[in-house]
Parts: C-alpha cells; structure tokens; sequence
C-alpha cells in the first residue's frame, strides 16, 4: 500500500503547479491554493480525486474496479476514490491530470475575471455612425 502512496503522491507533485500540503491532517495536493486530489482515504488503499460528476460518471462506468465515489454528499459532488493498488500508471497519471486540470481551469478563469476592472460591468451598446444614435 506504501507504494501506491508513494506513486499517487510522486504523479500529483509531477504536475505543473501542484504542491502538497495537509487538509484535516490529511496530505492534500494542490494547484493556484485549491485541492485537485488528496490522500485522505490512504489507511484504505485510497486517493481522492476532485472530478466532476459527468467525469466520475465515466471513471466508474469504466472501470469500476479502480474508481469508485467517495461516500455521502461528497461523492455526489465528483469525489472519488482511486484504488491505489489497482490503478496502473497510466490511468492514475490520467485520472490525477484530469483532477489537476479541473481545478487549474476553474482557479485561471476566477483569476481572469478578478483582473478584469469592469468585471459584472453591463455591455455598452454600440452607437451607429451618420445617425443620432436613437432608434
């Protein structure tokens, strides 16, 4: 089981921005300061991974052996258990990426949108040129 931590924990800080830190004493893993996956589950073989709900959908339908949601209102949200020792690389690498790019989108979008200075600003309507502007 150590080593399925060792590999989850290895791919998580492998990708671009991810650090670790703890989330109640849990290690966590993060991107832009927000969770992409933790290692809450560990003492049962298990990663968590921060998907959407369509994706977690998809993970489990395919191979629920490996995937499955993390119990109670978490899980509905996307959450989902990663079997370590049952996960080969490839699929935790994608599985891990996916849960990364989710958070790493969502973090650049909010952060587009606080650097905009009009940010929730109405559109202005384009005057017509040769004409009063009134219709």
């Amino acid at each position: 089981m150590a080593a399925g931590v060792d590999r989850f924990r290895g791919m998580a800080l492998s990708l671009p921005g991810a650090e670790e830190s703890a989330h109640m004493g849990n290690p966590d893993f993060r991107v832009g300061g927000r969770i992409f996956a933790t290692l809450s589950g560990q003492a049962r073989g298990r990663g968590v991974l921060k998907l959407t709900v369509e994706q977690q959908a998809e993970f489990v339908a395919e191979l629920p052996e490996v995937f499955e949601p993390v119990q109670g209102g978490w899980g509905r949200m996307g959450m989902t258990y990663l079997v370590l020792d049952r996960a080969d690389e490839a699929t935790m690498r994608g599985a891990l990426a996916t849960a990364h790019r989710n958070v790493a989108a969502k973090r650049a979008g909010q952060t587009k949108a606080a650097g905009r200075t009009n940010a929730g600003a109405k559109p202005v309507k384009k005057r017509s040129r040769g004409g009063s502007g009134l219709q």
